[in-house]
């Protein structure tokens, strides 16, 4: 199977050492291609750098998450917007709500969200949303951007029924990772599955987060990379009633259209 990992985050530094092997590891494992997510004013331009490093394997998104939300000012916005000038920045993100941390004031995060909200209705490219906790405030802010939008994706989706037929009613994207595996608290996703449309339902690791706790084995240092994604599209097509095959298949051309990427990879 060929996949495309749509959020890795492969400028952490826990990459450092070994960014390389991780990125054999994956091609090896049939993960062709993968989105760096870029989520800070710090990481961001790394993540770009690394899609530049690694054409029409690696490619990039630009944003600034919830948790840092009180470092989106006028001088960050220019700098997402020169981020965005790029071909290989292919979604705007990640950005969105958090209200389980609230490491940002709230204020904060609604503001740098509709800066970058008003940011995806001028450029045209996708969303990589998170939202936690936050349903309501976050649906309103998106409404008020009504027809002005690219596509849209809820990256890491955790939520509920009610939330995610919110997402699936507006035709949203929705991106399921190992927290499908965590049977605390990812039971209730297994059982949502099968209401997701092919065509809607993207893939991701959130490497180096969210290990699959059903891995076998475990490795050492706990932590996740986009090798052990083929893992997650088993679970998830054990639970959706398909095999892998058709899974995996389905879960690349929807990613391959949704980021506007090339059938085939780039030489190089």
């Amino acid at each position: 199977m060929q996949l495309i990992d749509i959020g890795a985050n492969l400028t952490h530094d826990c990459f450092d050492r070994d960014r390389d092997a991780v990125l054999q590891r994956a091609r090896e494992a049939g993960v062709t291609r993968m989105i760096v997510t870029g989520a800070s004013r710090e990481h961001s331009p790394k993540a770009l750098a690394l899609a530049q490093a690694h054409p029409g394997v690696l490619y990039a998104t630009a944003g600034v998450h919830p948790h840092h939300a009180s470092e989106y000012t006028d001088e960050c916005d220019a700098e997402m917007r020169a981020l965005h000038a790029h071909a290989e920045v292919v979604a705007v993100g990640e950005c969105g709500l958090d209200y389980f941390r609230d490491f940002s004031p709230r204020p904060a995060q609604r503001k740098a969200f509709e800066r970058q909200l008003q940011l995806a209705s001028e450029n045209g490219k996708p969303l990589f949303l998170h939202q936690r906790d936050a349903h309501d405030d976050f649906m309103a802010m998106l409404r008020n951007f009504n027809g002005r939008l690219g596509p849209v994706v809820v990256h890491c989706f955790t939520g509920s029924r009610e939330e995610l037929f919110d997402y699936l009613d507006r035709d949203w994207h929705i991106g399921i990772t190992g927290w499908l595996c965590d049977e605390r608290r990812g039971q209730h996703l297994r059982e949502l599955m099968k209401n997701i449309p092919a065509n809607r339902l993207m893939v991701e690791t959130d490497a180096p987060y969210l290990l699959p706790r059903t891995l076998k084995p475990m490795p050492k240092d706990r932590r996740n990379e986009p090798a052990f994604l083929p893992h997650i599209v088993e679970e998830l097509a054990r639970d959706r009633g398909v095999d892998a095959a058709e899974a995996a298949a389905a879960s690349t051309a929807t990613a391959r259209a949704f980021f506007r990427l090339p059938d085939a990879l780039s030489p190089g």
